[in-house]
């Protein structure tokens, strides 16, 4: 895919948008998840809850994404106790690795193409995997969003490039 012209923003905490596009980011992270979770394993399978988090830090910075990459978890599970409360420490773990990976991008590539964005998901899943191998000492759980979750980091990677280039 060759380069697109993207325009990306960077809000401010004192801005009234930062918080709705946060709020919008949220409401998604929470629909899609609930949508993902009426297939059997639908949640391990395509990862919705980072997609919108994605979305949120490479198109509106690393403020909105971050917003959002705090709250989908905590919110999801308060409402729906998923993810459970034992996975949320590696969710925000990875939500987290996620923004930052989304913000280095954002500053050091100056075009915009589906291997800006692989490389971002490649980045916060790769790291995430091996943050959470040292959280649980457990490689097969570590290694389990890039074995079964596979068609969910396709999917971040070119639907959240889609999003992004239209939004």
């Amino acid at each position: 895919m060759t380069a697109q012209s993207v325009k990306f923003y960077t809000f401010n905490y004192s801005e009234l948008r930062t918080y709705v596009f946060a709020m919008l980011f949220v409401v998604g992270n929470i629909v899609l998840p609930q949508l993902c979770h009426l297939i059997p394993q639908g949640g391990l399978t395509w990862l919705p809850i980072y997609f919108f988090t994605l979305v949120a830090a490479y198109k509106y910075g690393w403020k909105v994404g971050l917003l959002t990459a705090i709250a989908s978890p905590i919110i999801n599970n308060l409402l729906f106790a998923m993810p459970a409360t034992t996975m949320l420490p590696i969710i925000l773990t990875k939500s987290l690795l996620l923004v930052g990976a989304a913000a280095v991008a954002t500053h050091l590539f100056k075009n915009f193409n589906l291997f800006t964005v692989a490389a971002v998901v490649i980045a916060y899943q790769f790291t995430g995997s091996l943050v959470e191998w040292g959280m649980t000492s457990s490689f097969t759980a570590a290694v389990q969003d890039l074995t079964i979750g596979l068609p969910g980091i396709l999917l971040q990677i070119v639907a959240g490039y889609l999003v992004i280039k239209k939004l």
